[in-house]
C-alpha cells in the first residue's frame, strides 16, 4: 500500500538552513544526477517518476537543488525505506541522519510499528549509519543486487519506530 502525505508543518529544518521537503517532479532529474554519480545501478528516471505518480512519500534534502533523498512507502504497521541516497560530494555532512530522522518521524505519525530497508553488505558507510539509528539486520535476500562480478545480497535492517 503506498501513501503520500503533506507535512502540515512544512519543511523540517537541517544544518544551516537548507530544507527537507516533498519530492517533486522537478526534482526528478537533480535527483536522477546525484543517483548515476552514486551508484554503478542507478535506478532510471522512469522508477523515479513511477515512485511519485504511485504516491510513494519522496523526500529531498535541498539547499536550492537537492544534495540527497529519500523515498519511504507505508504499509499496515510498518515503512520502508525504498532509497536513501546523498550526493558523494556532500556525504559525511550528516544529511542522511537527518533523513533517516524525518522517515522516523514520518512513520510514527503514520503509526507504524517498524521501519524496515535494504543495504547492500558492501556498503559499508550505509550500513554503519543505519546501525548508529538502530536498525539491525533481520534477514536476507540473496542476489537482491546486481554487481560486476554477479549479484550481491542485500541485508535486510529494521528497527521499532
Amino acid at each position: 500500500m503506498a501513501g503520500s502525505e503533506a507535512d502540515p508543518r512544512g519543511p523540517v529544518a537541517g544544518p544551516a538552513g537548507p530544507r527537507v521537503r516533498a519530492m517533486r517532479g522537478a526534482d526528478v532529474p537533480a535527483v536522477l544526477a546525484i543517483e548515476r554519480r552514486a551508484y554503478d545501478y542507478p535506478w532510471s528516471e522512469r522508477i523515479f517518476r513511477d515512485c511519485l505518480a504511485a504516491g510513494y512519500t519522496g523526500l529531498v534534502y535541498a539547499d536550492g537543488r537537492p544534495e540527497a533523498y529519500l523515498f519511504l512507502d507505508f504499509g499496515v504497521g510498518e515503512a520502508h525505506i525504498l532509497n536513501l541516497v546523498v550526493d558523494p560530494g556532500r556525504q559525511r555532512r550528516g544529511l542522511g541522519g537527518l533523513l533517516l530522522e524525518t522517515a522516523l518521524e514520518r512513520a510514527r505519525g503514520r503509526g507504524m510499528e517498524t521501519l524496515f530497508l535494504e543495504v547492500r553488505p558492501s556498503n559499508g558507510p550505509a550500513c554503519r549509519l543505519y546501525q548508529r539509528y538502530g536498525f539491525n539486520e533481520v534477514g536476507r535476500r540473496p542476489g537482491y543486487y546486481p554487481g560486476a562480478s554477479g549479484r550481491e545480497d542485500a541485508l535486510i535492517m529494521a528497527r521499532v519506530v
